[in-house]
C-alpha cells in the first residue's frame, strides 16, 4: 500500500491528478491549511475521513503532520464514461455495483467473477466501501487491472442515473419475492450487491428496478457476497447466450 503524508506532499499529489483511495486527517488539525486541503480533496472526489491522531500513527511513525493519503494502484473512471463506452462499441452493458462492501477480499473476488462474465465495469461508492488496493488486485487474480472501476458519490445516485440511461437495476436481497432467474437480464443491466452485515442501503432497495433472491436451503442463512455475485452474473451470461447477445467461444 503506497502512502503519501504531510500537508505539502499530499497537496502536490492532489495537484498531480493521481488517484487517491482516501485521505485521513487528524481531528486535532483545524487550521486553514488543512481545511483547504480537505476542500481540495473533496472537490477531486477523494473520500476524506477525520480520525484520531493515534490512528494515523498506526500507518507511519514519521512526521505525517496529521495528513495521510492512500494512493490508488488503479485509475478510477467516471460512471458516465463507462456507460458511454459500452454504447459506443455497440455492446449491451453489464455492470456490478457494490453497496457498502468493505472487505477487499470480497471486492477482489467479485471483480474476478465480473471479468470472467464479460462485465463492463465495477461501481464503488466514495465512502463506507472497500477501495482498490494491492490486496484487492491480488485476490482478483489481476482482474481489477483489466476492469474499469467507477467511483460515485453514492450507489443510490448511481442507480438513479443508470435507470435514466435505460438500465434494469437488479438488487440482490434475501427478502425479495422474485427469484433471480425469473428476471430478464438480456438488456442493459446493473447488478447491485450489498454488504453481508447490513445488506443493501434503504435508498438502494427503494430505487432498484427489481429485487432478486437466490433460493437457498439448509441451516446457513445466506451466501458469501462474492459467491452470490457470481451466481447472478452468470445467469446474465446464460440468458444473453441463449438470446444470441453474447459470444464466449
Amino acid at each position: 500500500m503506497e502512502l503519501a503524508f504531510g500537508v505539502h506532499a499530499v497537496a502536490e499529489l492532489l495537484d498531480s491528478g493521481k488517484e487517491i483511495n482516501k485521505l485521513l486527517i487528524a481531528r486535532e488539525r483545524r487550521d486553514d491549511e488543512v481545511k483547504a486541503l480537505m476542500l481540495q480533496a473533496r472537490e477531486a472526489g477523494v473520500p476524506v475521513q477525520e480520525v484520531p491522531k493515534e490512528k494515523l500513527n498506526t500507518y507511519t511513525r514519521k512526521n505525517h503532520q496529521g495528513v495521510i493519503a492512500f494512493v490508488s494502484p488503479v485509475t478510477y473512471y467516471r460512471l458516465e464514461d463507462v456507460v458511454a463506452d459500452c454504447y459506443e462499441h455497440g455492446e449491451t452493458p453489464l455492470l456490478v455495483l457494490l453497496d457498502r462492501i468493505t472487505d477487499v477480499r470480497n471486492l477482489g473476488a467479485i471483480a474476478r467473477s465480473a471479468v470472467c462474465a464479460g462485465a463492463h465495469g465495477l461501481v464503488l461508492p466514495q465512502l463506507n466501501s472497500a477501495q482498490v488496493t494491492g490486496d484487492a488486485i491480488k485476490t482478483s487474480a489481476g482482474a481489477l487491472a483489466n476492469l474499469p472501476v467507477a467511483r460515485v458519490q453514492t450507489i443510490a445516485h448511481a442507480v438513479d442515473y443508470l435507470i435514466e440511461s435505460g438500465f434494469t437495476v437488479i438488487a440482490a436481497s434475501e427478502h425479495a419475492s422474485e427469484n433471480y432467474y425469473q428476471l430478464d437480464m438480456t438488456g442493459p443491466l446493473a447488478i447491485v450487491m450489498g454488504s453481508e452485515e447490513d445488506g443493501l442501503s434503504p435508498a438502494t432497495l427503494r430505487k432498484a428496478s427489481h429485487l432478486a433472491r437466490i433460493p437457498i436451503t439448509g441451516s446457513v442463512g445466506s451466501l458469501n457476497v462474492s459467491v452470490a455475485s457470481g451466481i447472478l452474473l452468470f445467469e446474465a451470461v446464460r440468458q444473453r447466450l441463449a438470446a444470441g447477445l453474447a459470444d464466449f467461444s
